[in-house]
C-alpha cells in the first residue's frame, strides 16, 4: 500500500469511525467491546483494501465487515461473551442492511433503534421487565424463569414473545419505520 492509499484509508477511518461504533453498538455488542469490534472491522478493511471497489461507498462496505464480525462473534460466544443478548442480536443483525442503496445515515438510524429500544424497555410493566432481565441479562432458561415467577415454562415463553412483539411495535412507533424480522 502506497502512502496515497494509506492517507485515503486514514481519511475513511476518520469519516466513518463514529458511525461504525454506533452501528456495532446497535447490533447488540456489549458496550465494553464496541471499540474492539469496530477496530477489528477497520483492521479487516485495511487488510482487504485491495478488494474494495473504489466506485462504491466505503461506509456500507465497512458496516458489512462489522456485521460479519458480529455474526462470527456470535458463533464463538461460548468462548467469549461480547454480545449482550443472542436473541436481540439476531433481531438487530437480521434487520440491518449494508447495501449501497441504503440510507447513508445507517449509523444514526441504528443508534436510533438502540435509543428507541431503551425507551420502550423503560415503559414495560415490572413483571415484563423482570422476565426480560431474567432471560437476557441473567441468561436463564424458560424453566428457571418459570420457577422464579411461579409460572409454567410455556407461559414464560409466550409472555416473552408478547413482550418482544410489544417492544418491536413500540420501537417502530418511535423510529417511524418497520423493523423487519422479529
Amino acid at each position: 500500500m502506497d502512502s496515497t492509499q494509506r492517507e485515503l484509508f486514514i481519511e475513511q477511518v476518520r469519516e466513518h469511525h463514529a458511525g461504525l461504533r454506533g452501528f456495532v453498538r446497535s447490533l447488540g455488542v456489549d458496550p465494553l467491546w464496541v471499540d474492539d469490534v469496530a477496530q477489528e472491522a477497520f483492521i479487516v478493511a485495511y487488510n482487504r483494501l485491495d478488494e474494495f471497489d473504489r466506485e462504491r461507498d466505503f461506509g456500507p462496505w465497512l458496516r458489512g465487515i462489522a456485521r460479519n464480525l458480529v455474526i462470527n462473534e456470535r458463533r464463538k460466544s461460548a468462548r467469549r461473551k461480547r454480545i449482550l443478548s443472542d436473541n436481540l442480536t439476531d433481531v438487530l443483525v437480521s434487520s440491518s442492511s449494508v447495501s449501497d442503496e441504503e440510507d447513508r445515515e445507517l449509523g444514526d438510524t441504528a443508534l436510533a433503534k438502540v435509543t428507541a429500544l431503551r425507551e420502550c424497555i423503560r415503559t414495560l410493566p415490572e413483571k415484563s421487565l423482570g422476565l426480560l432481565k431474567s432471560r437476557y441479562e441473567n441468561d436463564l432458561s424458560a424453566q428457571d424463569i418459570a420457577e422464579e415467577f411461579e409460572m409454567k415454562p410455556p407461559a414464560v415463553r409466550k409472555a416473552l414473545e408478547r413482550v418482544r412483539v410489544a417492544l418491536k411495535k413500540c420501537m417502530e412507533e418511535k423510529i417511524g419505520t418497520p423493523l423487519g424480522a422479529s
